[in-house]
Parts: C-alpha cells; structure tokens; sequence
C-alpha cells in the first residue's frame, strides 16, 4: 500500500506524507468535550470546551472539538494525538458538586460505568487506539455530575457555575502538558 495522500479526494495527485502539508499532520494536543446538549447538564462537556475556545487562542498544535454524541466516528478526530483531555459529566462526580479530575484507571472506570451513549464511543475509540497499537501516550478526563438529565438546551442552576470551573481545572491541564494559552481578549 502506497504511503501517499490524495489531498483532491477527486483521484487527484498524491503527495508522500512526509512531504504533507501541516494540517495533515495530528493535533499534539485534543481537548474533547463530549455530551449531548439536548438534555441539560448531559452536555456540560460541550459547555466546557466551548467555554475554553471563546476565551483562548490555542496553538497550531492543539485542537479543541465539540465531540458531542459521536462515537467511532471521535476516531479520525483523536488518533495520532499524543494528549487527550476529555470534558464530560461525571456520573461518579463528588457529593459536594465539585469538579474532579479523572487519570490512569479512574478514566477507564469512568466509561465503563456508563451515564450516556456517547461514552460506549469514547470508551470504544480507546479500546481501539490501544488494540491496534496506536494509544494515547495520556488521558485525562474532567468532570462535575450531572443534577439534571431533563430535556432542554440549558445546565441546570447548579451546574452553570461548574462551568468556568472545569474550564480552570482544563487550563491548568494544559499547562501542564506545555500548551501555552493566550487570551483572546489579550490580542485585541
């Protein structure tokens, strides 16, 4: 199998992918936020992360997605990436609705105990990554637990201010493995 890269999709030229143009290249960093949206604080993942795009510029080498209910399909997204920092809500969450910070087999742990569909598809993609030789080097996963899973498009009052501070536990994450955020209102 050749190891070329049709940039066309149409058939086009192929170009070697040592020789690929950056964007072909994973993301050394992926920050997921993963929920659904559609029932209230089930989405507080996706909350966080659009939370974190809308006050940082992120570098090249970092990418922030909103995963929301996908499951196999996170694969293209996230293989290659060598640190992943997962957003969800947090079945197993602290009593006092804190936010916690998940590693090694408490992330494990945490997709086997399942709140929502979409975890059965984070939980495969890692399955996957790691069967086929290619894990992520390190996952980390934070979280609060949900107090409502009610339809609706909003967190719940208790869930709001969680937000901001998973988006703090988040940053901290990020600087640990190096990434060097900035502002946005900083580069007005």
């Amino acid at each position: 199998m050749s190891d070329a890269v049709d940039l066309s999709g149409k058939g086009g030229s192929l170009i070697q992918r040592d020789e690929a143009p950056d964007f072909l290249a994973p993301p050394r960093v992926t920050v997921l936020g993963v929920g659904n949206v559609l029932l209230s604080d089930e989405g507080f993942g996706v909350r966080v992360a659009e939370t974190l795009d809308a006050a940082y510029d992120f570098p090249d080498d970092v990418q922030v997605l909103d995963g929301g209910v996908l499951g196999m399909e996170l694969l293209r997204f996230v293989t290659g990436t060598e640190k992943l920092l997962i957003l969800d809500a947090l079945k197993e969450g602290g009593a006092d609705g804190r936010c916690r910070r998940l590693v090694d087999d408490e992330v494990k742990a945490h997709f086997r105990e399942k709140l929502s569909a979409h975890e059965i598809g984070v939980q495969d993609v890692l399955t996957f990554l790691e069967v086929t030789g290619k894990p992520i080097g390190e996952v980390v996963v934070i979280g609060a637990e949900p107090k409502s899973l009610k339809a609706g498009l909003s967190l719940s009052k208790e869930m709001e201010p969680r937000v901001s501070e998973a988006a703090a536990m988040a940053a901290e994450e990020l600087s640990r493995w190096g990434v060097v955020l900035q502002r946005k209102e900083d580069n007005q």
